[in-house]
């Protein structure tokens, strides 16, 4: 299945990065989360990307036109350092399609501004490209298919620390409730669409919002729980978390890591 991946958010809350930087190209050790991201899907066998390209568009057509595939895999010098043997590689059987699909698009316009490179796929792939998951991608699209619905997506229970609070009419507090104790969850940004999905969609409509309210009132959107490891990366407070756990040798999400023994080396 192909990917499509949104890449045009500017990452307001990442503080220094967003200056700089569009937020998919912020670094989770010596690579970018949305590289990660990649990863993730090719481990399972989904290798065919659309980049959704907005903010510092030519920031991420550089990165992939000069990738250095000697930053994360193993590799032997020769001849003085003239020749490099790469022991394995990242990318090299990864097949990835730049867009720029505007710097101001919601993410509906930008899935929109792709339709052309999905004809002829039964279903896709889509993602925020801004949260790590080590969910079992493949339970994940067999449950798609056995409830034979246009569109699902990955909900979570939200890593937050904050209470909700229930209020009188007078402003006496009825009820204070710790977020982690409720039964609520939120969308994750891992989805999976049929081509249908397009039919539900209209010129400048954000993709969960109008879309996503006509899938839901003809009983053709649902989500997937997990409860699991998955964190986004939405605050300089979680691009330091991100990092702690990948600093470690062994972060959750790596799981084309799994059958190895050990830290990361």
């Amino acid at each position: 299945m192909k990917v499509v991946l949104f890449c045009g958010g500017l990452g307001l809350r990442l503080r220094e990065h967003a200056e700089s930087l569009p937020k998919p190209m912020v670094t989770i050790g010596p690579r970018p989360i949305v590289w990660h991201v990649m990863k993730y899907y090719a481990h399972y066998g989904h290798k065919d990307f659309i980049l959704c390209l907005g903010y510092r568009s030519n920031t991420i057509k550089s990165y992939f036109r000069n990738y250095d595939e000697t930053v994360s895999n193993d590799f032997v010098l020769t001849q003085g350092g003239r020749n490099v043997e790469l022991l394995k590689s990242d990318i090299e059987d990864w097949r990835i399609t730049l867009v720029d699909t505007g710097v101001d698009s919601n993410l509906g316009q930008r899935l929109k501004a792709v339709e052309p490179y999905l004809e002829g796929e039964r279903a896709f792939l889509a993602n925020y490209s801004d949260g790590l998951t080590n969910n079992p991608l493949p339970e994940q699209l067999a449950h798609f298919e056995r409830h034979g619905r246009i569109a699902s997506f990955l909900c979570v229970k939200p890593n937050l620390t904050y209470h909700f609070v229930s209020l009188e009419p007078d402003g006496r507090v009825a009820a204070i409730q710790d977020v982690s104790a409720l039964d609520l969850r939120i969308n994750a940004g891992f989805f999976a669409f049929r081509s249908e999905i397009f039919q539900y969609m209209r010129d400048g409509e954000e993709l969960v919002h109008e879309p996503f309210q006509r899938l839901l009132n003809q009983g053709q959107l649902i989500a997937y729980p997990y409860d699991g490891f998955w964190l986004s990366m939405d605050t300089f407070k979680d691009r330091q978390r991100l990092e702690e756990l990948y600093a470690r040798g062994r972060a959750p999400w790596e799981v084309w890591h799994a059958d190895e023994k050990g830290p990361r080396r």
